[in-house]
């Protein structure tokens, strides 16, 4: 349920901030002769301006207590006296101390009504001509008129938020655009869908035409369709789908396509005698992807070199003696500017990711590392003993555009290095795959490191899986286990499950547990059980520091959802003195273990040694720290970076004491308990409960039957995901 928006009046007193091209201001606001700093976006805000703010108060840990504005009013005067005070300061673009006297004593208190709702009349007074009465009447309806679009789609329950960010993509144009064509709204990145549209069109006194319907639904199921994976759909698909969504016949389809292509605003390419739609942006991520390899293959033409002597050398420096597998992939990885680096558990991808950035360094190299999470560079750093980061950190969001994902690093400002290698890479996208090559010099070199049988990217694509498969790319993949790795049940029943082999579930005396749990209800009050006494008391394990439940599935009797609730019950029940607040039907209290659901790349944080920064992304896993009611605000402690939200926020959190399998991607936890049900589900396949084995670092245990698990391991279905950069790759496009 979204939390009202609260409102306050004041005078500004003094503008301390204010970035001209997003509009982001810090003032002073005089009320009740009490002085309040506010923040947000006020765009032309001046000192001695009469202001009513809709947004929150928060208590921020370095500056104290603040009002973030979401929404900014200008509050009207009403007396004659007090309109020309107003309009004579210039506060309406156009009018002056001449042009506000004769406003005002032409329409004395009626003036601003006038400005308003007849516009025209502004002509009346002398030196007003219809051109600048226009120009006047626009600037008085862009500082205004928002209030009115807000009241406007609170009728068909889209939320204040909503409505600011629809302001400012259209301004004082808003509602003309949307009654022109509502199902623009679903097109557009606002998070509304179809049916809302729909609604709002019903309320137009003449229908929207039936070829504009079209075409907002098939951007509408193309967007969609990218967070399924996809970066196109096939012609015939999409056809299908959005004729059963507007319920228009074909003819009334191909025509918005056909002019959609036209335009240029979708585009269409041919592979395998299959015609493929794909929106603008993800064509341009793909081809460019591919573009871009190629050409790192074309210009990588170089005579390779033998690093066998430098490869010994370093055996003897570090005392270790590097598998035959692994000399390989050193050699290639130093031999091409573009390497892949694959293998599963125990393998040692780490031993030999070491020994390619010392050789890469000792050649003068800069080498900077990175990876998809905020886990998996963190891990990266603690194996390599180098500092690693996110991508998007690497690539430095760029935030003065909150619209649009845009990094600093791009080809004006490339990367400062020789050589990037990025762990995890199954979980990077074509669009982030994209932006990584476009910030890299040209002749830089780029190891990519990853387990092509994990899940792929939660994001559209299939990058690494598709990389491998048009072997045009050298490419390494690390398949012995090493004699300690080989001791551990979850290093050898993690290959057992992709290879297709039934793991050993008998075991007792190791690190891979199977109980056998036949009905739900069970199977849940086990799982609470192991995380709230029996691992705990066996090990020494925290509940929720070590050890995480992940599960396939968010619904269902063991679901995420349902585990959630009642591992909340258990480890962090409702107690007198710990504040708690319900957002979006969900209970959250101090001490909850929660998770960031989206990037949120303007969400600021602070540090306990006193940095601050931007960004909170999908997967962060963090601690409750604070709820005030007072405020609406929540603080969550990602691993020692706190982060502020409002009410409104914190609909981006869900509870994280269960996670799915594909919110575990690019983790590791010291213990993994991980419930599968009986009942026949589409998520029981092979390569997901391969990556969900592989998440436990020390600690496994699977409860359900071995039938299940049997059925999962067999079960070799590839999430069929609709891309064409492995024909662009292997130039099989038409």
């Amino acid at each position: 349920m979204e939390q009202q928006l609260t409102i306050i009046e004041g005078t500004v007193e003094n503008i301390v901030f204010q970035n001209e091209d997003n509009g982001f201001t810090v003032l002073e606001l005089d009320r009740n002769d009490e002085l309040l700093t506010v923040v947000g976006e006020m765009h032309g805000v001046q000192a001695g301006e009469r202001l009513k703010l809709h947004g929150y108060f928060v208590n921020h840990a370095s500056y104290g207590m603040q009002f973030k504005a979401q929404l900014c009013e200008r509050t009207l005067p009403s007396t004659a006296n007090a309109i020309e005070k107003y309009l004579a300061s210039g506060a309406v673009k156009g009018v002056g101390p001449i042009f506000a006297r004769r406003l005002v004593e032409a329409f004395g208190d009626k003036t601003l009504d006038v400005l308003e709702k007849e516009p025209h009349r502004l002509t009346e007074v002398k030196g007003i001509s219809p051109a600048k009465a226009q120009k006047i009447a626009q600037e008085y309806e862009r500082l205004f008129g928002i209030r009115t679009i807000m009241m406007y789609l609170s009728r068909f329950d889209i939320p204040s938020a909503t409505a600011i960010a629809i302001w400012k993509r259209w301004g004082a144009d808003s509602r003309g655009v949307i009654e022109n064509n509502p199902y623009i709204l679903c097109a557009e990145d606002f998070g509304i869908n179809f049916e809302t549209c729909e609604d709002i069109a019903k309320t137009l006194e003449n229908p929207v035409e039936p070829k504009k319907r079209m075409k907002a639904a098939i951007s509408y199921i193309l967007k969609g369709n990218t967070y399924n994976g996809h970066t196109c759909l096939p012609k015939d698909k999409l056809c299908t789908t959005a004729i059963n969504l507007t319920e228009d016949g074909i003819n009334v389809f191909e025509d918005a396509l056909d002019e959609e292509l036209e335009e240029q605003s979708l585009i269409s390419v041919v592979t395998n005698c299959r015609e493929y739609i794909y929106l603008p942006w993800m064509y341009e991520a793909e081809s460019f992807v591919a573009d871009r390899v190629r050409l790192m293959l074309m210009l990588d033409k170089g005579v390779s070199k033998d690093y066998s002597k430098e490869i010994a050398k370093l055996e003897k420096e570090n005392g270790i003696k590097y598998a035959e597998r692994q000399k390989q992939a050193i050699q290639a990885a130093l031999d091409n500017k573009l390497f892949i680096l694959t293998g599963g558990p125990g393998t040692g991808k780490t031993t030999a990711i070491n020994a390619i950035i010392s050789l890469l360094e000792k050649q003068g190299e800069t080498v900077f590392l990175a990876a998809p999470t905020g886990r998996a560079a963190q891990r990266m750093a603690q194996v390599t003993g180098r500092e690693a980061k996110t991508i998007h950190r690497l690539l430095e969001v760029d935030f003065t555009d909150t619209r649009t994902l845009k990094f600093r690093r791009c080809a004006n400002n490339p990367l400062p290095c020789t050589a990037v290698i990025v762990d995890e890479v199954s979980m990077v996208d074509i669009t982030l795959m994209q932006s990584l090559f476009n910030a890299m010099k040209m002749g830089a070199r780029l190891i990519l490191v990853g387990d092509a049988d994990q899940l792929p990217s939660v994001g559209a694509g299939n990058v690494l899986r598709d990389f491998i498969a048009s072997d045009k790319i050298a490419c390494v993949q690390l398949k012995e286990i090493f004699r300690q790795a080989a001791q551990s049940m979850i290093v050898t029943n993690a290959h057992a499950i992709v290879e297709g082999r039934m793991p050993v579930l008998n075991c007792k005396d190791n690190d891979f547990f199977f109980l056998n749990r036949t009905q739900p209800q069970a199977m849940l009050e086990t799982v609470v059980d192991l995380c709230c006494r029996r691992l705990p008391a066996s090990y020494g394990y925290s509940p929720t520091a070590d050890i995480q439940v992940i599960a396939p599935t968010r619904i269902g009797a063991v679901g995420t959802v349902q585990l959630n609730r009642a591992l909340q019950e258990k480890l962090n029940p409702k107690r007198e003195g710990k504040n708690e607040a319900v957002i979006e039907g969900r209970t959250f209290r101090e001490n909850d273990k929660v998770m960031q659901t989206k990037n949120n790349y303007d969400l600021p944080w602070t540090s306990e040694d006193g940095e601050s920064g931007m960004g909170v992304y999908n997967g962060d896993i963090g601690i409750i720290s604070m709820i005030d009611r007072g405020s609406k605000t929540i603080l969550v402690d990602y691993d020692g970076k706190t982060a502020e939200y409002s009410f409104e926020l914190a609909g981006q959190l869900e509870h994280a004491y269960a996670i799915t399998v594909h919110k575990s991607q690019g983790s590791e936890f010291e213990a993994v308990v991980m419930p599968i049900t009986p009942y026949s589900s589409k998520m029981h396949y092979r390569n997901l409960l391969y990556t969900a084995v592989t998440r436990a670092k020390n600690r496994l245990v699977l409860l359900g039957t071995a039938a299940v698990v049997e059925k999962m391991v067999e079960n070799n279905r590839k999430t069929v995901r609709y891309t064409n950069l492995l024909e662009m790759l292997t130039d099989e496009m038409e």
